[in-house]
């Protein structure tokens, strides 16, 4: 309950700033998510946070890594021709 509260007077502040535009509001609301989130991890004593950074950059190039396989799979597929 804490933490919904914590959320929602993080949106409302927002909104008293004048945050309209819907990709001002999605940037700031997954900067807000991503702070909790390494917080969480920090209270948890998972990793230091030199091990976190570290496993945090591999995470980000492996996924960018999949985007390529992805996007290079898209043009390398083709369609049977039909008979």
């Amino acid at each position: 309950m804490k933490n919904s509260k914590y959320v929602f007077d993080k949106l409302a502040k927002l909104f008293e700033q004048g945050l309209i535009s819907s990709k001002d509001l999605a940037n700031e609301l997954m900067t807000i998510l991503k702070s909790k989130r390494d917080e969480i991890v920090f209270k948890m004593k998972l990793t230091s946070k030199d091990e976190f950074e570290i496993l945090l950059k591999r995470v980000e190039n492996l996924e960018k890594k999949i985007d390529q396989l992805k996007v290079q799979k898209k043009r390398n597929s083709r369609q049977a021709k039909k008979s």
